[in-house]
């Protein structure tokens, strides 16, 4: 009996597509956690709204902006404790 000189290698079922490179397998990590990038993106909202209703209210945009600016500084560690 001669002896098959290619022998038959088993066929996978479905063969697997090449992998995209840079997909899917980051190799960096991210800036932001997703925590940190809801925080901050709500305390910017809260920021905006109250600066607004300063300036509306006002009509000074000094006042308006000091008021942006400290909801946002005082909402960042409560939204991080309320979220968390």
């Amino acid at each position: 009996m001669p002896r098959d000189p290619h022998p038959r290698s088993p066929i996978p079922a479905r063969p697997e597509p090449p992998a995209p490179t840079g997909a899917g397998t980051p190799s960096e990590t991210p800036l932001l956690s997703v925590h940190a990038a809801v925080v901050f993106l709500a305390a910017v909202i809260i920021g905006l709204v109250m600066g607004g209703l300063m300036f509306l209210h006002d009509k000074s945009v000094p006042t308006a902006v000091a008021a942006g600016l400290g909801s946002f500084g005082l909402s960042v560690p409560v939204l991080h404790k309320l979220i968390g």
